[in-house]
């Protein structure tokens, strides 16, 4: 069985010719089994031009396909490259998969994302636990129309039967067979009885199944009376041999880039959700890829970060507090928004922070292990986080922690003290205090020196962030509270340096209660300046991102009673609609989302009376977003109220020339075009995974800075 011949599909072209022939041991993944070209007649796949005299043989490896099911739905077939290595360690194992388990590796499939244990039958995910084992098969026979492969049992024992009755045995060319006699007119010349069913061979390749229900025997004998052949009446044509052959040319590109998906708050309600998320973007970012990206030979991995259900943080001490009335209402918060009160602790903020830490470089470096050119090649790393997670993520790509703001405060008091009257002895202490901690300053940076001698650091992360994506994020109101204030350069480095990520994108819905802007932290007139309009997936030639110019909200086309058939000229899509006027999207259910942030995250630092407007319209914002003390008198001078344009522009609606940001951070997604603003507001926080319009808008920013960085080592080469 280990011979194989040189085939040509059907189905599979010029291409797939002899694919399987040459495959060599050092291709079969590691199971030491190898296929061997020989001069054995050619076979074909029916329809495609038969050879006249061909003879009955065991199925070769090409033509055996394995398949695999998730959540109980129906059989999908490996890949041809996957599936031809399945086989290989499946017949090294003997071909019964009852050898010893250790007699053959894993092997590694779907991108390399999961290994299949053929011993076992089974495959399972490498980067992520997962409590359901996936089902594989071995497809022999295959049901016409669906090409779904018999249950394994049944397949095993037609093959069997069928070598035993035909093996060896010459096939009659299709063509002649189909004209000389129609397949209504024959009656089996050979039968197999199975538990359920029976099989009648009514040809060499001309097999049928039969059920042998009281129903299916009943419809058998009414149109066998009505004058119907058994064969075409009632029986399901079978195929020996899958519709496309196998070849190790069939296999997925290589990864150029990883995404790590990181997940927010939630997670402890529903542990496999971020699975599922990452799933569904995966899925979707491979059609995107397949409509726009084919002809690229490299693609985007997505891996989901799970860093939530390995911690302890409280044990069940807030479970034991939780009072029993409106129990379940209460349990929900418990798993989803006490995250965020755990992340304000300075308790637990370190737990969280080490969590997804410790999980991003146990991921990056398990891939590099099992795709060691990744980085010789150059391959870049992306991370998309949602709600909470952006918070965290931004933490430890900067290392941002509390005791920094408690350093900042602290100097603060010491600057008003020493404005402040105080009597001679009062100023002799604290003199005496300034140089005591001046030599404490003095002894830690030593003593830091001496450890950083022998012992060297590791970086936070082991891997450079290319792109940070963030969706439905309140990063901005945390920076906010942390005494981010707008500057005057317009780069990116005021609140995420270039050196630490080289791109920081803000994704939201525009009813997404959680969600905030970042670019009035950078420059602040731009809280009336347009989030950039994310393009609909089946937008024809869409302007590029980067040549998008700003355009200007005005305020007096703000009022809540504006009427709802306000757009813009864009033409409409079938799933979202024009871009709507700005106003106020579900004020009152916004205002519990920022409510709930804005509490928690103010908890300790005395800010509880601090009220942000949901798009900065509000005649409070000027004061809440003054600069420090550190800022210039001239900064706040140019700052403008909220009732007049902060910037000069044209009747078009375009800014003039002026102070702008080097790159558009926030994008925000176009609303539906019959959704209600009230629903969206509960429903847009968690709507971002399945969205081809966000799928299309991450892989064009990541293939753009391939594709540049592509052209750029062609013209150095030059």
């Amino acid at each position: 069985s280990g011979a194989s011949l040189r085939y040509s599909t059907g189905t599979g072209g010029e291409g797939s010719e002899g694919e399987g022939a040459g495959l060599g041991s050092s291709d079969s993944g590691g199971s030491g089994f190898s296929l061997a070209a020989t001069a054995l007649p050619e076979r074909r796949r029916p329809g495609s031009g038969r050879p006249r005299y061909e003879v009955v043989r065991e199925l070769g490896a090409e033509e055996v396909r394995w398949f695999y099911r998730e959540d109980r739905k129906t059989w999908k077939p490996f890949i041809g490259y996957d599936s031809l290595r399945i086989e290989l360690a499946f017949r090294a194992l003997g071909g019964s998969g009852a050898g010893e388990p250790a007699a053959v590796e894993p092997v590694c499939v779907r991108s390399g994302l999961y290994e299949v244990d053929v011993a076992s039958a089974e495959s399972y995910p490498v980067y992520w636990n997962q409590t359901e084992k996936i089902p594989v098969m071995r497809g022999q026979w295959f049901i016409d129309g669906t090409w779904q492969p018999l249950e394994e049992e049944e397949s095993n024992l037609i093959e069997q039967e069928h070598l035993n009755r035909f093996k060896g045995q010459q096939l009659q060319e299709s063509f002649d067979m189909e004209i000389s006699k129609p397949v209504d007119g024959k009656e089996a010349i050979h039968s197999l009885k199975l538990s359920r069913n029976h099989v009648d061979w009514h040809s060499v390749d001309e097999v049928y199944l039969y059920s042998d229900a009281t129903t299916s025997k009943i419809a058998r004998t009414v149109t066998q009376k009505l004058g119907f052949s058994k064969a075409s009446s009632s029986g399901t044509r079978l195929h020996r041999g899958y519709v496309e052959e196998a070849t190790l040319e069939d296999k997925p590109p290589q990864t150029s880039h990883i995404v790590f998906v990181v997940h927010g708050i939630g997670q402890k309600m529903d542990q496999g959700r971020i699975i599922k998320n990452t799933a569904m973007m995966r899925d979707t970012a491979r059609k995107v890829e397949e409509k726009y990206f084919s002809n690229l030979a490299t693609h985007v991995e997505f891996l989901p970060v799970e860093w939530r259900s390995k911690l302890t943080l409280d044990g069940d001490t807030v479970d034991s507090i939780t009072p029993d009335k409106v129990r379940g209402l209460r349990d929900m918060l418990n798993s989803s928004a006490m995250d965020i009160m755990y992340y304000t602790s300075p308790l637990y903020r370190d737990e969280l922070v080490k969590g997804l830490q410790q999980e991003l470089n146990r991921l990056y470096s398990l891939f590099c292990s099992r795709n060691p050119e990744f980085e010789e090649k150059g391959g870049k790393v992306s991370i998309v986080s949602h709600s909470l997670g952006c918070v965290i993520t931004y933490d430890i790509m900067t290392g941002w922690n509390p005791v920094r703001l408690y350093e900042q405060l602290l100097q603060k008091e010491e600057e008003e003290l020493e404005e402040s009257w105080m009597s001679y002895e009062e100023r002799r202490l604290l003199e005496e205090l300034y140089i005591t901690k001046q030599r404490l300053r003095e002894i830690e940076e030593r003593l830091h020196e001496l450890k950083a001698c022998t012992i060297s650091k590791p970086p936070v992360l082991k891997f450079k962030v290319e792109n940070f994506f963030c969706m439905g994020s309140p990063l901005a109101v945390f920076l906010a509270l942390r005494g981010i204030r707008p500057g005057t350069s317009g780069s990116q480095d005021h609140i995420l340096p270039r050196s630490i990520c080289n791109r920081l994108l803000n994704i939201f819905h525009p009813t997404d209660p959680v969600a905030y802007r970042l670019e009035p932290l950078i420059l602040k007139h731009y809280s009336n300046i347009s989030p950039v309009q994310i393009h609909w997936y089946n937008t024809a030639n869409p302007l590029p991102y980067e040549h998008m110019k700003p355009s200007f909200l005005n305020p007096s086309k703000e009022a809540t009673s504006a009427p709802e058939s306000e757009s813009a000229s864009a033409a409409p899509s079938p799933t979202t609609s024009p871009v709507m006027v700005r106003r106020h999207y579900g004020e009152s259910i916004t205002n519990i989302g920022k409510a709930s942030i804005l509490g928690a995250a103010s908890i300790g630092k005395g800010l509880g009376g601090m009220l942000f407007s949901r798009f900065g319209r509000s005649s409070a914002t000027p004061q809440t977003m003054e600069t420090g003390k550190d800022g210039s008198e001239g900064d706040e001078k140019k700052a403008t109220t909220v009732g007049t344009p902060p910037l000069p522009h044209s009747s078009s609606g375009f800014l003039e020339p002026t102070v702008e940001l080097e790159h558009r951070i926030d994008f925000e997604l176009r609303e539906g075009l019959v959704e209600s603003r009230y629903w969206s507001a509960v429903t847009s926080h968690t709507a971002y995974w399945s969205s081809l319009d966000i799928a299309l808008f991450l892989l064009t920013f990541m293939y753009k800075q391939d594709q540049e960085e592509t052209d750029k080592s062609n013209l150095d080469t030059l």
